[in-house]
């Protein structure tokens, strides 16, 4: 059974100084991981018309890029277990600028298939996950804030790329952009320099004959370790039998379902409205300017006594929020209405976001996190993957864009309903296992004692009790 995941670590992170450069870095990577999918769109209306490819078709670019970065995390959990993040996210901004590099030769659409889609969605896989893992090793006290300030450089990147990627555009092509691109992505290398290694410090010395009476111990520990063992030194498996996991997993697998689509067509379907293209790209700077104060700012309330003990229903309740704004974005009709509609997505996507991995550490704790992380994007890169591209087909059939809109919304809602009840059940089931342990603890330190009787009583009148199903206390639930 795992410890809580609300307990401290045995040794405690600094919670300050180098770690902020550490959430500068973070901001960085984790800025290019979740912006670059997003404001790539910008380019899919002329890339569309160029190759002669369908909604559906051109979509499948962000829907691979993303499933590649979230299919990469039990890769990029290994590596980092293994190495540390300062190398990973190193890599993974050479892949990123190797991808868009060879994506600017591409002919069709399936080479943009896998430049952009399978090597650039590795290089980002490399810089998030690594990103978020060593953000729990500096901070504890102050995590849902540093998680917060982090995970602010996806609006941030998005508002400044969204507007750039169309200015680029309309002085370089595609091609040219797609080159520029490439450059840029390469200050992932600079963040990843900065993610400095933290760890308790092992002492220099050691006597000799000490060592030397360990070695045999250790070559025996070394044989007796299976396979089985080693693998889950990087991959913990033993997650699948954690219910709070299994609840955010499964929770999270429908939500992706409908995430990322309704974003990934703010700008075809304010062009599909008769906006022009620059107005069009301003819509998700609206977006991520709300975003970019929504996820600090969130992070700080997620931080406060009254909502961090129950941040699981803080999560819930944001989904929920943000299913609703797409049930209503139909009723937008003209720019104002989607600029409206832009402000509210921002807000709830921000709140999402802030908190979709702090409730995750939450759950398993600092030391499981980079395994836990790893497990759920490979997870979730199916919804991911297949998502945008049904809602592309949903929009080829019916020619219009609300009905996506209201199918993304659904799903969305239906997951944070999942989710709401599943915690609460989760909730109260800790509780019970709380008392229980209590109750156990109380019997054990104190025993019913037969030395206070007093020694004229008879021996032979000794009881023997034999203890039933009921007497016997139950294990605790927290693994299934």
């Amino acid at each position: 059974m795992p410890p809580p995941a609300v307990t401290p670590p045995q040794v405690p992170p600094p919670d300050g100084g180098w770690g902020w450069v550490v959430v500068a870095a973070s901001f960085i990577s984790i800025g290019f991981s979740y912006a670059f999918p997003k404001a790539i769109t910008v380019f899919f209306k002329e890339i569309q018309e160029i190759f002669g490819a369908s909604y559906s078709e051109i979509a499948w670019i962000s829907s691979i890029m993303l499933a590649v970065m979230y299919a990469g995390g039990p890769i990029s959990s290994v590596l980092v277990n293994r190495f540390g993040s300062r190398p990973i996210v190193m890599i993974g901004g050479v892949l990123c600028c190797l991808g868009m590099v060879s994506a600017s030769f591409s002919t069709n659409v399936v080479e943009l298939y896998v430049t952009v889609g399978f090597i650039g969605g590795l290089g980002l896989a490399f810089n998030l996950q690594p990103a978020l893992t060593i953000i729990g090793k500096y901070f504890y006290k102050k995590r849902p804030m540093a998680i917060g300030l982090a995970m602010a450089g996806s609006p941030v990147f998005l508002s400044t790329l969204a507007p750039f990627n169309q200015f680029l555009f309309n002085n370089f092509g595609w091609k040219g952009s797609f080159l520029i691109l490439g450059g840029i992505l390469l200050n992932a290398c600079v963040a990843g320099a900065l993610m400095r290694p933290v760890g308790p410090k092992t002492p220099k010395s050691k006597n000799k004959i000490a060592m030397r009476l360990e070695e045999p111990d250790m070559k025996e520990s070394h044989e007796k370790i299976s396979r089985w063992d080693k693998i889950n030194k990087y991959l913990d498996f033993s997650l699948f039998k954690h219910r709070g996991f299994l609840i955010y997993l499964s929770g999270n697998m429908i939500m992706f379902l409908g995430f990322f689509a309704p974003i990934i067509f703010l700008a075809p379907y304010a062009k599909d409205k008769g906006i022009d293209e620059y107005s069009a790209a301003l819509l998700l700077s609206v977006m991520a300017f709300v975003d970019m104060f929504a996820r600090p700012s969130v992070g700080l309330i997620a931080n406060s006594s009254l909502i961090r003990p129950r941040i699981q229903y803080f999560f819930s309740f944001a989904i929920m929020f943000n299913g609703v704004c797409h049930l209503l974005c139909p009723l937008a009709e003209n720019y104002t209405s989607l600029v409206v509609y832009a402000i509210f997505f921002g807000l709830g996507f921000g709140s999402v976001s802030s908190v979709l991995f702090e409730t995750l550490m939450d759950l398993v704790g600092a030391q499981r996190f980079s395994s836990a992380v790893g497990l759920v994007t490979i997870m979730e890169c199916c919804p991911v993957l297949l998502g945008p591209p049904i809602a592309g087909k949903l929009v080829d059939k019916t020619g219009q864009y609300k009905y996506m809109y209201i199918a993304c919304g659904a799903i969305v809602v239906i997951s944070s309903v999942w989710l709401l009840i599943g915690n609460a059940i989760n909730y109260r089931l800790l509780d019970k296992e709380k008392k229980l342990e209590e109750a156990k603890k109380k019997n054990m330190h104190n025993p019913d004692s037969k030395e206070s009787e007093p020694l004229n009583k008879s021996k032979t009148d000794v009881d023997v009790k034999i203890p039933t199903a009921q007497d016997t206390p139950s294990e605790r639930e927290t693994n299934i």
